[in-house]
């Protein structure tokens, strides 16, 4: 934990950094702080989602640890020898995977319900090691295979594996908390936004050990309950730099710590925060976590709201990735000599780079460069860029082709395989077009919830190319909102084929 004395004032900014999270009003960047006491404590970084893995793994360890010297003791006491042991030791695995299993589905490896509570865990591990050793037996009953093991042994293992796991759970909530103590362990990483004295009261190790969450950077929210529906300038300004500050620092989630009576703020909060593509979860206030504490209280004391969540799970992240390098790959191998022919043919065409690079925005409003061949006389990037028209003056001879057949974005497979773009979302804009229509638009910055794309369903719907009026753009828009919040698999294999359908249209394509 912080001292509570120490605060210091950077009078150039108005930024404090605490070393207890005790705040002023503003934006506040206690990062440095944080990355130094991380710096300062050494061990392997263990994932907090790994913990109750790890925790699961020993108790099926312990519970096969005791199948062997439960079965070998009763051996040797009553037969003076170790035979027949195989059909026993079976045992030992079919226990283990039933009780881990049970243990998942009752929450007995919920860190934050678990172990992170100061409760004795006794009488629950007796009752599920209890079901345990009744499902086993009517297992053995049903496959009438109860004959062939030794209820000496059976009943040895029984007895002797609970009071090992109860040892265990002791000890392993020991080694969970010093663990957590000493920084050995990475939660989510997250922006923590809230007010001042909320943000006071919650500490770094409460804040990993109760809810799984890393901080990188605390934001205290601007002290007073304000009126009406609309946010003041300075709440506004705090909520910009919260999502700006998880932008650039990397962070993997968004977590508000306001007081749950302040309806007013957390819906403004809430309704301000849709713009980002991450999750967002709203912490027990001070009075909850109080209640928590008491042992009559019967909630888990990790009570969490999500109020938003990622527009795609990880394992949908996970998928969609490796649908892109793959695809990718392919695509580069089949169109190299394509590539190829058209840098030769570009650079012989007209005087320039072979290659068109622009700033773009892309997954969370981060900027990257989209590469594409260049097709035009000029390299706009900058607070101006013109969209292409219909006969253009500005297109080069061999450009106008590159740009019918869409060959001018090919080399957007680079991008592709760098992580910046996907095979298909929604096409990114140059900066100035986001700029602009993001004034006119105000569902335009929810396109940032998932990567850009080579395609996209609202190229194969036809909005491609020029959007001279709003309503274009808003139909595109509209596009790429259905396509973020129906993704699937079978969707982008669906895209990629009317992709290939549509380049044979050649629709608004000049």
């Amino acid at each position: 934990m912080f001292p509570q004395s120490s605060i210091s004032t950077d009078s150039t900014d108005g930024h404090t950094a605490p070393d207890k999270p005790a705040l002023l009003e503003g934006p506040i960047d206690n990062a440095r702080l944080v990355e130094d006491l991380q710096d300062r404590r050494v061990g392997i970084k263990i994932p907090y989602s790994a913990l109750a893995h790890l925790v699961a793994s020993f108790d099926a360890a312990v519970i096969l640890f005791a199948s062997v010297v439960g079965t070998g003791l009763y051996q040797i006491l009553a037969n003076s020898g170790l035979d027949h042991l195989e059909p026993v030791l079976g045992v030992g695995p079919v226990a283990a995977l039933l009780y881990v299993l049970i243990g998942y589905s009752t929450g007995l490896y919920d860190l934050r319900a678990a172990l992170a509570k100061k409760r004795r865990d006794a009488g629950r591990i007796f009752a599920q090691w209890t079901l345990v050793i009744l499902l086993f037996t009517s297992l053995a009953f049903l496959m009438k295979s109860g004959a062939v093991y030794s209820r000496g042994s059976v009943i040895c293992f029984s007895l002797l594996a609970p009071f090992l796991l109860v040892g265990w759970r002791r000890f392993a909530k020991r080694i969970v908390a010093g663990v957590v103590a000493d920084g050995q362990v990475k939660g989510q990483r997250a922006v923590l936004l809230g007010t001042g004295e909320e943000l006071a009261a919650l500490g770094l190790e409460e804040l990993l050990g109760k809810y799984g969450f890393t901080e990188v950077e605390r934001v205290a929210f601007p002290a007073g309950r304000g009126g009406g529906f609309a946010m003041s300038a300075g709440e506004a300004a705090t909520l910009e730099h919260a999502i700006a500050v998880a932008r650039t620092r990397g962070a993997e989630a968004i977590v508000l710590a306001f007081p749950w009576s302040d309806t007013r703020k957390v819906e403004l909060v809430r309704d301000g925060l849709r713009i980002s593509p991450l999750p967002v979860r709203l912490l027990p206030d001070r009075r909850i976590r109080s209640l928590a504490g008491n042992p009559s209280f019967r909630l888990q004391n990790s009570l969490s709201v999500e109020i938003q969540r990622g527009p795609l799970s990880r394992a949908e992240q996970a998928s969609k990735r490796l649908l892109d390098i793959v695809g990718a790959l392919v695509g580069l191998v089949v169109f190299a000599p394509l590539m190829i022919l058209s840098a030769i043919v570009v650079k012989l065409d007209s005087p320039g780079p072979v290659f068109f690079r622009q700033k773009r925005n892309g997954f969370n409003a981060k900027e990257f460069s989209i590469f594409k061949f260049r097709t035009m006389t000029v390299m706009e990037d900058g607070a101006t860029v013109v969209q292409a028209k219909r006969f253009d003056p500005r297109v080069t001879r061999f450009g106008r082709l590159l740009r019918r057949s869409s060959i001018d974005e090919v080399p957007q497979l680079i991008n592709v395989l760098m992580g910046d773009m996907s095979l298909v979302g929604p096409r990114p804009h140059a900066l100035a077009h986001d700029s602009h229509y993001g004034r006119l638009l105000s569902d335009y910055a929810f396109r940032h919830h998932v990567k850009p794309g080579i395609t996209g369903w609202a190229q194969v719907k036809g909005y491609r190319g020029e959007t001279a009026l709003v309503e274009q753009m808003k139909g595109r828009i509209d596009c790429d909102l259905w396509y973020i919040n129906n993704w699937s698999l079978a969707l982008d294999l669906k895209v990629l084929l009317l992709t290939c359908l549509e380049l044979t249209n050649r629709r608004n394509a000049y």
